[in-house]
């Protein structure tokens, strides 16, 4: 069994055990779903490490009752991100080398409250880039952990971007290095091109695509991790 796919079964089990805890009023249930808790934590260690070890299960319990709101606020969905598929007149595609990973990416971050998700994807690129960017579209919708850019269960935004003004000007906590690439000099290692990469190239090159996302699984629950 794969261990990405024993994660994503364990985040599943926790989100729904989160989100009955966050709506039951029955004492019975609760017990119940803090039973699935512990077994969705014993899942998540096993798929981390390997091994199965008893102080990290607990305290992957504590840290997802933390979380457990009430009502509405406590169903648990994925979280939301926002990438810039940011071209130049040469349709070449900017990549950034994260400053956490050293792995690299189109710029990439979490979506705020009180912005439009476009607004995030022009904060993003500022902040992190140094460029001012245009959004023109959205391109892509994809499932950040099926893309191997986190383990948390999220939604990646991706939009395609142009160039308003600015120059290349790194954030030193957000990227140690960026530039602009074409297929045949992608930097390594790149996070999801399998996903994206033909896809954000083509529309680069003129062609008029739909927006991407992912494949349907056959068993959606079941199925095997396809591109």
């Amino acid at each position: 069994m794969p261990m990405k796919t024993l994660h994503r079964w364990a985040e599943s089990l926790a989100g729904i055990a989160r989100t009955g805890l966050g709506f039951t009023e029955s004492q019975y249930e609760r017990e119940r779903f803090e039973e699935v808790l512990r077994v969705a934590a014993d899942i998540r260690v096993h798929a981390d490490q390997g091994v199965s070890d008893e102080d990290d299960s607990r305290g992957v319990v504590t840290e997802w009752l933390n979380s457990v709101g009430r009502g509405v606020p406590g169903y648990v969905t994925p979280k939301v991100a926002v990438g810039a598929a940011v071209y130049n007149e040469k349709n070449e595609l900017l990549l950034m080398q994260r400053a956490d990973s050293g792995f690299w990416l189109y710029p990439t971050g979490w979506c705020d409250p009180g912005y439009s998700a476009p607004e995030v994807v022009v904060k993003e690129v500022e902040e992190e880039i140094g460029l001012t960017v245009v959004p023109e579209r959205l391109i892509a919708v994809l499932d950040g952990a099926r893309m191997g850019m986190t383990r948390l269960p999220l939604y990646s935004l991706l939009f395609l971007c142009r160039v308003e003004s600015g120059e290349i000007n790194l954030h030193p906590l957000e990227a140690s290095d960026a530039g602009w690439f074409r297929p045949e000099n992608l930097p390594r290692p790149l996070i999801g091109y399998e996903r994206w990469g033909s896809h954000v190239f083509s529309i680069l090159d003129g062609e008029d695509l739909p927006v991407l996302y992912d494949t349907i699984r056959d068993p959606i629950w079941r199925g095997e991790e396809t591109s």
